[in-house]
């Protein structure tokens, strides 16, 4: 019999959640070696403390969910010994059931009861209260035996196309609001949430034309069109969207910015929601930030072995200013995270200030930029100095202002990670210059640059290899003379790359590491060229000479390091 909530477990100090660990711990589940095994992973690559400890065989699956619905204050259901009322599975369509993971079981009375994996995604109990108009209550159950019987009850899960097809055939509503709540429209959406997770899209575009309604996904840096509702569905679509992103549906002519947190298939997604009004109507951008598919650690970012050393190396300085630069879209969050996990260790305090926060991770401390109420990178820095920091995150360096309170933080004695919007390494110190910091102060301060790209990768599955025409090579420059001859990589196109060849990406890195001689020259008002001939010569490897590399390790090809790098 499974104990009731807190039943033979001490409460936390001061009455807050009990970490997950130590529920399996009291349970006789898991030992303290195992736990920290667990969190030792968890600091190096991120994810949730339940899957790693399933990961390293030390609980089950159904051992987790228990654990998780007493963390929750939850009631848990063994679903092996209960069959779901025919009555509970009509109430909810199997697309919703697929997609977030839930079985409904009985109904009591006004009162739906169904079976969820996530204690913590409460969002799908509000949405089935209000699509069903009932009471829901959750009962906390083995994801993949929900996975199971969600399967055996409703059958596999229907396409994007079906819920296309039923969603145009449904009649039309009257308003917007009844439209944006109907049911064709929330299932709908639901399966075009799914699909962008099952294909890794990071961005998902709603767009409205005079003539049509377009959705693409952006995936690995390329946007690519799915199957399109019809027109009419477009004002419903985007209504819904406003709607669970808690945004006013009846303005259309201002931009709103809102967000949506979701569990799908047990994973926990947040959905950044940006609307804007256009000539022919509305549309919509979501970012999709799957915590689950982002791996925080130096090690998953495509680094060279000696990179990786120096990236780890900068994440123990004492002192100093570390920058990343690069576009927008180039994975500079990603890295800083990295680096961040790498020295996220319990006797560090590690504080950030971002804009927006766009992953949770434990053991930091976090803070959103919040211009509109005066909520600045620099106000949050000084007042972050007095909150006794190791390591300081700041999102971006865009002004003079921000600049010298990393500056100052540095000189204080703080490690101070940092993004700076520039082609290449060498171009930070100008910029740095151009906003304000004096060249002595750059020489005192700033420890390394590194620029970074990221660049698709050969799908594995439809990878062949061919030898390039000379032609091809001389648009890679001077320094590609020596490949001539050398085998190459391209991806045919098959299902798993979407037929583009390309599946997921990798990153082409430039550290620039300060030395005596770059700094005599940043001092002596040295221009980019000379900066850069002096890291050059110091062994900075250029952004071009990176991709030559992962061309002749069959990582990427020749067309994105042409994109890509200069």
């Amino acid at each position: 019999m499974t104990p009731a909530p807190g039943h033979g477990v001490p409460p936390s100090p001061g009455g807050g959640r009990r970490p997950l660990g130590q529920i399996l711990k009291a349970r006789g589940l898991v030992k303290e070696s195992q736990i920290q095994e667990a969190l030792a992973l968890q600091r190096k690559h991120g994810g949730l403390i339940g899957q790693l400890l399933i990961q390293l065989g030390a609980v089950g699956s159904a051992d987790v969910a228990l654990a998780l619905a007493e963390q929750a204050g939850l009631e848990t259901v063994d679903l092996s010994r209960i069959q779901p009322a025919r009555e509970a599975l009509a109430l909810v369509d199997g697309n919703t059931a697929h997609t977030f993971g839930v079985l409904p079981l009985s109904v009591e009375g006004r009162t739906l009861i169904v079976a969820i994996a996530d204690p913590l995604n409460t969002s799908v109990l509000e949405d089935l209260r209000f699509t069903t108009g009932l009471d829901v209550r959750g009962k906390v159950g083995d994801g993949e035996k929900i996975r199971e019987l969600v399967r055996s009850s409703y059958g596999e899960e229907a396409t994007l196309a079906d819920a296309i097809r039923q969603a145009a055939n449904a009649s039309k509503a009257g308003d917007v609001q009844s439209a944006a709540q109907s049911m064709p429209v929330v299932r709908l959406l639901n399966s075009i949430l799914h699909q962008a997770i099952k294909d890794r899209a990071s961005d998902v575009h709603f767009e409205l034309y005079d003539d049509r309604f377009r959705i693409r996904y952006r995936v690995d840096g390329a946007l690519y069109e799915v199957e399109s509702p019809p027109m009419h569905l477009a004002v419903p679509l985007v209504a819904r969207i406003k709607v669970m992103a808690d945004l006013d549906i009846a303005e259309t002519r201002m931009p709103q910015d809102g967000r949506i947190e979701l569990s799908i298939d047990g994973r926990p997604v947040d959905l950044r929601v940006a609307t804007i009004p256009g000539i022919s109507g509305e549309s919509c951008v979501l970012r999709v930030l799957d915590r689950s598919a982002v791996q925080l650690s130096l090690a998953a970012l495509g680094l060279r072995i000696e990179d990786e050393e120096v990236l780890r190396e900068l994440t123990q300085l004492p002192h100093g200013i570390v920058l990343i630069t690069g576009p927008t879209g180039s994975g500079k969050t990603t890295t800083l995270y990295a680096m961040l996990q790498e020295t996220n260790t319990p006797d560090l305090k590690i504080i950030t200030a971002e804009d927006p926060v766009e992953y949770d991770i434990d053991g930091i401390v976090q803070v959103p930029v919040n211009d509109e109420i005066g909520v600045t990178y620099a106000r949050i820095l000084r007042t972050v100095l007095r909150q006794d920091p190791d390591k300081i995150l700041i999102g971006e360096i865009r002004d003079g202002e921000t600049a010298a309170v990393a500056v100052e933080a540095s000189l204080t004695g703080h490690t101070v990670f940092s993004t700076l919007h520039t082609n290449d390494a060498p171009s930070a110190v100008t910029r740095l210059v151009d906003i304000g910091v004096e060249p002595f102060m750059i020489t005192a301060t700033v420890e390394a640059v590194i620029a970074q790209r990221l660049v698709r990768k050969v799908c594995e599955s439809c990878k062949s290899a061919y030898q390039p025409e000379e032609a091809l090579l001389a648009e890679l420059g001077a320094d590609a003379a020596h490949l001539a001859g050398a085998t190459f990589y391209f991806g045919k196109g098959c299902e798993a790359c979407h037929h583009t060849g390309y599946r997921g990406r990798t990153g082409l890195f430039e550290v620039l590491r300060f030395n005596d001689e770059i700094r005599n020259a940043v001092l002596a008002a040295a221009s980019t060229a000379e900066v850069r001939a002096a890291a050059a010569r110091a062994g900075m490897r250029s952004l071009r000479s990176a991709g030559l590399l992962a061309l002749t390790e069959g990582r990427t090809s020749i067309e994105e390091v042409l994109r890509e790098t200069l």
